[in-house]
């Protein structure tokens, strides 16, 4: 067993790889990852990821020449996608840099009076300091007004935005729970507004370079449940599954995206925020609570022997938490269910997965992946160990493989 954190092949190591850092995800699984597998597959040209997130499989896979498909039910999830895999012309590079000059020179004229829009995030000042806020709001009003409608320019423009949100915000990401840093712990070389249109620029000239870089591959992307494979309308037949669904221990992806989808607009209130990851696979943000208590396992059998008794010994803990995991993978089941027809015979999957652990008792993913792939009818299932997490001793991360009968 692998007792390693490995930090390469955590999303700190898509930080310093061009289009893949564009914007920070903690859950987000490593390109490492992703560039093993196809150096050790080679024959793979066409790809599926049906929990696409950020793009990490879909990005590697267009700069690489191949082609690739990504799906996800989280609508800014697409959107970022999309555009860190989307090829931009030298006009358009160009005419984002000039339009990020405008923007800044704009903003600073922008009256304390102006009615300026801020994103209705419940206690957004943990989020910004008051400060910071009329700052972002400044740029943010700033750019729509240049881009009122969807365009490239935007879309880099937009990217570099999100990016420094979250570089200046107070939130802290050193736990699953997420915490908030005091004002107190923010360093300050320079005023609010010098420092964000500076960081607003700088942000926006190393993405349109890396922009300028082409991706030869096809990708696409499709705002698809992931449980609902063969509804979307397009089942070629995939040479390969690769990705990474979120994990079975209530870390809630919305949590962290949070920002962004306000300010971008995909977002209005909690209780969306509580539906979208609902609709999610693993999802236990506000209303999905709430709801998880009304859901029954009876309507949701899990056909994996293993299961029922992890169930059991949880609900002697909690009985939210073992109607979690059932629900977890109740979806997981449908997901495999609905891949199978989209997979091309002999086709190869695989699964970046970690385990956890619900009080005293291990939930194994990595081997109840392997059952419900089993089930599906994929045959030749392995499970490798790729790294210690970083949190209770017992949890790792692991990568589940598995083909399609060629017959």
């Amino acid at each position: 067993m692998m007792n390693k954190q490995r930090a390469e092949l955590t999303f700190k190591d898509n930080q310093g790889r061009a289009r893949h850092g564009w914007v920070r995800l903690t859950p987000a699984y490593s390109v490492r990852l992703v560039e093993t597998i196809l150096d050790e597959h080679p024959d793979i040209r066409y790809i599926l990821d049906p929990f696409s997130g950020t793009g990490t499989t879909a990005l590697l896979a267009g700069q690489r020449g191949l082609r690739c498909d990504g799906y996800d039910i989280n609508p800014f999830l697409v959107w970022l996608a999309e555009a860190k895999c989307a090829n931009y012309s030298a006009s358009e590079r160009s005419a984002a840099q000039h339009a990020a000059r405008s923007i800044v020179r704009q903003a600073r004229l922008l009256s304390d009076s102006a009615d300026l829009w801020l994103p209705p995030i419940s206690n957004i000042e943990r989020w910004w300091s008051a400060s910071t806020l009329y700052s972002l709001s400044q740029i943010f009003h700033a750019l729509n007004h240049q881009f009122p409608d969807a365009c490239a320019e935007k879309n880099l423009l937009l990217v570099a935005f999100c990016r420094l949100v979250m570089q200046r915000s107070n939130a802290a990401f050193n736990h699953q729970s997420m915490s908030f840093k005091a004002e107190s712990q923010q360093l300050r070389l320079f005023s609010d507004d010098d420092d964000i249109s500076q960081r607003f620029q700088d942000n926006l000239d190393e993405i349109v370079a890396e922009a300028a870089i082409h991706i030869p591959g096809s990708v696409t992307f499709r705002l698809t449940d992931a449980r609902q494979v063969e509804q979307s309308g397009h089942l070629p037949g995939y040479e390969a599954v690769i990705t990474s669904p979120p994990y079975v221990n209530r870390m809630s992806y919305i949590r962290e995206l949070r920002p962004y989808m306000y300010w971008l607009g995909y977002l209005r209130d909690g209780r969306e925020a509580g539906e979208l990851d609902w609709q999610a696979v693993g999802g236990t943000w506000g209303v999905a609570t709430s709801k998880l208590n009304a859901w029954t396992g009876e309507a949701h059998p899990v056909s994996v022997a293993a299961l029922p008794p992890i169930l059991a010994a949880i609900a002697r803990s909690s009985e939210l938490l073992s109607r979690y995991v059932h629900k977890y993978f109740a979806d997981m089941q449908a997901h495999f269910a609905s891949l199978y027809a989209a997979v091309a015979p002999g086709g190869k999957l695989f699964y970046i997965v970690g385990n956890s652990k619900f009080y005293d008792t291990l939930v194994p993913a990595e081997a109840l992946y392997a059952s419900l792939m089993r089930q599906s009818g994929f045959e030749a299932i392995e499970i490798a160990s790729l790294r210690k997490r970083n949190s209770k001793k017992e949890l790792f991360e692991y990568l589940v493989t598995a083909r399609k009968p060629s017959g």
